[in-house]
Formats: structure tokens, sequence, C-alpha cells
């Protein structure tokens, strides 16, 4: 049974940072996409980055290149989200995803984690 279990959210003042981490169990994933997605209150989910577990090759949304950085520990099966310059609307629940394609990944992952809040205040 596939487990991501995400963790390191918490509260932050607007321009500092946090990281999140996702710990991945139940199947290999070195053929699989892992990312983030984040929600914020009266909003649809949003995807955040993805990184292929195999290449290490990322993609960001526009809304967080260049302040966010996605990698992954192949040894841990764990998936990290470095999170600089933050926001306060980068406030929002945030999600680890896996998927199967970098397509399904953006979309409709496979699978979810439970979520983790992030909080930024001014």
């Amino acid at each position: 049974q596939v487990q991501l279990v995400e963790s390191g959210g918490g509260s932050v003042q607007a321009g500092g940072s946090l990281r999140l981490s996702c710990a991945a169990s139940g199947r290999t994933f070195s053929r699989y996409y892992m990312g983030w997605f984040r929600q914020a209150p009266g909003k649809e989910r949003e995807f955040v980055a993805t990184i292929n577990w195999s290449s290490g090759n990322t993609y960001y949304a526009d809304s967080v290149k260049g302040r966010f950085t996605i990698s992954r520990d192949n040894a841990k099966n764990t998936v990290a989200l470095q999170m600089n310059s933050l926001k306060p609307e980068d406030a929002a629940v945030y999600y680890c995803a896996a998927a199967l394609s970098i397509t399904t990944m953006t979309r409709y992952p496979l699978y979810w984690g439970q979520g983790t809040q992030v909080t930024v205040s001014t």
C-alpha cells in the first residue's frame, strides 16, 4: 500500500523559509514523478513542483520558480520542498503526490499525502 506522509509545515513570517518533507513507502518509486500541490482556503488545489525520481529533472509552477526547490533523497525515499522568500499568498495546505508521468502529475496524480499546513504571516 502506497503511503505518502508529509512533515515540516508550520508558521513563518513573510520572507522566511520552511522545508517540507515527504516520506514515500509501499512501492519502488524509481519510475515515478514526485511532486507537491497546495490548496488555500476557497481556492482550487494547484500544482507547485515536481521531480522525476530517476533523472532528478524538475519542473515548477511560475508562481514559485526561483523561490522553491524540490529535491529527492533516493536512499531515504524522501522528497523535500525547500521554500524560501515565502509570501502570504504561499499559505496553504501542501500535499505530496506521486504520478507516472509529468502530465498526470500536474493534473491528476495517482497518490496523495494527507497534507501539511503552511502559514505565512505579514
